[in-house]
């Protein structure tokens, strides 16, 4: 009977701190590097420009991102994104890698502009200057580890012309790991 309410003191102990003293929930918050240790796919020593982890998956089922990008009447462009296997996380979500939930990060040229929970986006023509540009979505878990097959990462890149008062925009995949063509 000790062990019990040995049991209960600790249960108790749980509750009043709110859950932040680790006390088996079963749940996995991560490492020092911010990185769930999530049973889904495989964190690699490979990293983004940021310093992410790829989490490699396998291709059977694997999220898939593709970008289409349009010009708008205000010199800027309408981004969309179409995905498959994957769903946004909403704002405030856990930070633990689950199949095929996260968020996709846009960069214009490598350099990041937003994340996104949703599919579409503009972008002010303002924040690119003339010449051809390379705009790409890439998918990351809410761990904010980078979905990765076969060691790329998943994204999908379209280029974009910016030339004086009018845009024009022409999208093309380059090399989306998780895609069929």
């Amino acid at each position: 009977m000790s062990w019990l309410r040995g049991l209960l003191a600790a249960l108790a102990v749980c509750a009043l701190l709110g859950g932040s003293a680790s006390c088996g929930t079963g749940d996995t918050h991560g490492d020092a590097d911010g990185v769930s240790a999530s049973p889904v796919g495989k964190v690699l020593d490979e990293t983004d420009e940021e310093g992410r982890h790829y989490r490699e998956i396998d291709k059977k089922g694997a999220p898939d991102v593709a970008i289409e990008v349009q010009p708008d009447s205000d010199a800027g462009w309408d981004v969309r994104l179409t995905v498959r296997n994957f769903r946004f996380s909403p704002a405030g979500a856990r930070a633990l890698a689950v199949a095929g939930r996260g968020t996709a990060v846009l960069s214009l040229d490598g350099r990041t502009l937003t994340r996104l929970r949703a599919t579409g986006y503009h972008l002010s023509g303002d924040l690119v200057p003339r010449g051809t540009h390379h705009l790409t979505a890439r998918l990351y878990a809410d761990d904010r580890t980078v979905w990765a097959v076969q060691g790329k990462p998943v994204e999908c890149t379209a280029d974009i012309t910016a030339s004086g008062a009018t845009p024009t925009a022409s999208a093309g995949d380059t090399g989306n790991p998780a895609g069929d063509g």
